[in-house]
């Protein structure tokens, strides 16, 4: 298979063989079951739809069947996703993340199996993606890193964007502009990320530095293409 679902755990701290320490990132990958196969003969490519998670069922269903009008609200999956998890038989009843991955040459899935951590055994690099922590609307120094104005040039010029149109006609603001803006809260990935042990006992993966977004984030680890292909991983 050539990735997985995960989750974010944190950061923290280990020892390799020959005493140097390294930070590291613990991603808690799976186990995700096989909720559909796509196959060349029926969609025209081949991969495997996996699961992750729980989803969160409301906190009170009594009352909030009665906000809704006597209508059932057991849990946050509609009817065409709970049909399509059905077929799981069982396994992914109320999983919280779907994501399709493309099989490995020669490998054979069904609907109903369970992809483990174990799927990365000798693997050296992954990539990960994953949505960046938001920061909400955020000003030019901390959004781009801008110098900012002279401290001494009055009270007007210290944490502003500064000059952003020409003078001459029509005088608009070019696009993509640095500006003001919303900051953060975007998808992200950091490629050739070395890994440093797998722990299939606690399904999870410990990768050198630092990935993307917060603690209990949603993460999509895949075998780095890269690093991977040329040493033979």
């Amino acid at each position: 298979m050539e990735g997985l679902i995960g989750k974010k755990v944190g950061m923290t701290q280990v020892y390799d063989a020959d005493g140097k320490r390294l930070c590291v990132t613990v991603i808690e990958a799976g186990p995700c079951p096989v909720v559909q196969v796509k196959t060349m003969e029926k969609d025209g490519y081949v991969a495997a739809q996996l699961g992750f998670g729980v989803q969160k069922l409301w906190k009170d269903p009594e009352a909030d069947k009665e906000a809704h009008g006597g209508r059932s609200a057991r849990n946050r999956i509609s009817k065409a996703e709970s049909g399509h998890l059905t077929k799981t038989g069982g396994l992914a009843t109320g999983v919280r993340v779907l994501k399709e991955f493309a099989t490995e040459a020669g490998e054979e899935v069904k609907v109903g199996d369970v992809i483990t951590v174990k799927n990365f055994e000798g693997v050296k690099y992954v990539d990960v993606s994953g949505v960046t922590k938001g920061r909400g609307f955020a000003g030019v120094l901390k959004r781009y890193n801008f110098a900012g104005g002279n401290m001494t040039h009055g009270g007007h010029s210290k944490r502003r964007t500064g000059g952003l149109a020409a003078r001459d006609l029509p005088g608009w603001i070019e696009k993509g502009k640095k500006m003001p803006g919303h900051m953060g809260d975007v998808n992200r990935k950091v490629t050739n990320l070395e890994v440093v042990a797998i722990r299939p006992e606690d399904n999870a993966i410990l990768v050198k530095g630092s990935i993307p977004g917060a603690k209990n984030g949603t993460v999509i680890v895949r075998k780095s293409l890269k690093n991977n292909v040329k040493k033979g991983a």
